[in-house]
């Protein structure tokens, strides 16, 4: 395993980070998520890998993801071992302070994540979306007496426009507040939209992408046509917004990953990672594990080092399009 600074500050991360969405109750929306017994080998296997970062959220499961999480850690590591990384954002029951980024869902929902993780501290706290309806001066507050209380080590962010996070930003500066360190975007070989804004912002501020979806839910993992995981075959075409996740186009994209995959003799997870990982704004990919291979792949990306000539293969097919899921 290869170790980063999170962006530029002094929080020290695993290059791959364990991404816990993927273990939780099962509901309607989520039947491939794996609970507690099933999710046991993956959280056994990213200590073996020394996989350190681990990034979860209150939402995931209503708070299951984050209750087996943090009995895993007791199980399995040391606290001091693992980066924690949990959310807040979208709704956790009918309370007022349940969703949003009101001062009150921020006090609200780090003392219910800390309770469901079972720790005194998260190292990073995250938004999980921008909320229209708060200033984003009371957030940027409210998260800062979060840390100046010692329940998170450092703030982040996740999916939305590269104004807004500037705007949050710049409140936490003007004022003297904590500022984030992280960005959670979408990013892949078939979701290149941050190149435009974001990722540049992100540089200039010394702000580190962990990319959520780095393998575009499995589509680049495989070959075309082909839905190798149960979440992959219960995926929608759309988001919420009806806006496309795939296009037809990507089609090149994934058959230049299998070709280079082939002639190298790695796994198509191993390229398309690699290439997500070669982006110097990128500190660790967030890979939401199902099975042991999935953990394997991504960490062999480490190893793979792309020539100039396979970067254009991967890149030419792009075609632009809207970002989804913010």
């Amino acid at each position: 395993m290869e170790y980063t600074r999170l962006g530029t500050s002094g929080l020290k991360i695993s290059r791959i980070a364990l991404g816990c969405m993927s273990f939780g109750a099962p509901s309607d929306l989520t039947s491939w998520t794996l609970g507690e017994e099933a999710a046991e080998p993956l959280f056994r296997q990213a200590v073996d890998l020394g996989i350190t970062f681990w990034d979860t959220s209150n939402s995931y499961g209503l708070g299951t993801s984050e209750e087996i999480t943090g009995r895993a850690i007791r199980r399995y590591t040391r606290r001091e071992d693992v980066v924690l990384a949990t959310k807040l954002f979208f709704p956790m029951g009918a309370g007022p302070g349940g969703s949003g980024l009101s001062r009150r869902a921020v006090m609200e929902q780090i003392d219910a994540s800390l309770q469901r993780l079972d720790t005194d501290y998260v190292d990073l706290y995250q938004i999980h979306r921008f909320d229209p309806e708060t200033p984003v001066e009371e957030t940027m507050e409210a998260l800062h007496d979060v840390v100046k209380a010692g329940k998170a080590r450092y703030i982040g962010a996740s999916s939305m426009w590269a104004w807004q996070f500037a705007k949050m930003q710049h409140a936490a500066e003007a004022n003297g507040w904590t500022r984030f360190v992280s960005m959670q975007d979408q990013y892949s070989l078939v979701h290149r939209e941050e190149e435009r804004e974001m990722f540049g912002l992100l540089a200039d501020q010394g702000v580190g992408s962990i990319p959520w979806s780095p393998l575009a839910a499995g589509l680049v993992a495989r070959p075309w046509g082909e839905r190798g995981t149960s979440r992959a075959q219960v995926n929608p075409a759309t988001d919420r917004k009806g806006r496309p996740l795939f296009l037809d186009s990507d089609k090149a994209i994934v058959d230049a990953v299998q070709r280079i995959a082939a002639e190298r003799g790695v796994p198509m997870a191993a390229v398309a990672m690699a290439w997500v990982l070669k982006n110097p704004v990128v500190s660790a990919p967030i890979v939401g594990a199902t099975r042991p291979q999935h953990l394997a792949d991504a960490v062999a990306a480490l190893d793979v080092e792309l020539t100039d000539d396979e970067v254009r293969s991967l890149e030419e097919p792009y075609v632009p399009r809207l970002p989804t899921y913010f």
